[in-house]
C-alpha cells in the first residue's frame, strides 16, 4: 500500500503539476493583446494607427503580403521614441544593412521593431507601452518606404 500511495504522489508531482503550471503560463499569454499588421507592396501598412494604454504589453504580429522577391520588397516596423527626428533617423538607417535597416548609433530611438520580412512572412514582437501619454511615430525602414507614405501612429492613451 505504501509503494502505490508512493507511485501515486510521484506520478501527481511529475505530471500533474508541470502541466497546471504551463497551463497558468499560457492564459497570461493569451491575456497579451495582439494586434496585426500588415505590409503590403503598395507601401503601406493596413493599419496606420493604434492605440494603446501606458505600461500595457502588447503582441504586434506583423505580416507581409507581396509578390514582388524580398531582395526589392522587404519591410519592418520600427516605434520609434517621441521626439525622434524621423528624417534624420531613416536616412541614417538607409545603409544599416546588417542591422535590419536602423541605424546602430540610433538605436536607443526605437521603443520596438520587428525583423525586416518579404512576402509570406510574419514577425511577431510583444513590448511594453511606453508611460508617457502621446503619439509614438512607427516607419518601415527599408529605403524609400518611410518617404513613400509606410508609416502609422501608435497613440498612449493617458
Amino acid at each position: 500500500m505504501t509503494y502505490l500511495n508512493t507511485t501515486l504522489t510521484l506520478a501527481l508531482t511529475l505530471f500533474i503539476l508541470p502541466a497546471t503550471t504551463m497551463a497558468t503560463d499560457g492564459a497570461d499569454q493569451d491575456e497579451i493583446r495582439t494586434i496585426t499588421i500588415t505590409g503590403l507592396d503598395t507601401m503601406k501598412y493596413d493599419v496606420e494607427e493604434m492605440v494603446a494604454s501606458p505600461g500595457e504589453t502588447i503582441r504586434i504580429e506583423f505580416k507581409v503580403v507581396s509578390n514582388i522577391p524580398p531582395a526589392a520588397m522587404k519591410h519592418n516596423i520600427a516605434i520609434l521614441d517621441q521626439g525622434t527626428d524621423l528624417d534624420a533617423f531613416v536616412m541614417a538607417s538607409i545603409s544599416a544593412t546588417e542591422n535590419e535597416y536602423i541605424a546602430p548609433d540610433m538605436e536607443e530611438q526605437v521603443i520596438a521593431n520587428t525583423e525586416m520580412i518579404g512576402g509570406g512572412e510574419t514577425s511577431t514582437i510583444e513590448f511594453t507601452v511606453p508611460e508617457t501619454p502621446g503619439e509614438y511615430t512607427f516607419v518601415c525602414t527599408f529605403p524609400g518606404h518611410y518617404q513613400a507614405g509606410m508609416v502609422g501612429i501608435l497613440r498612449v492613451d493617458g
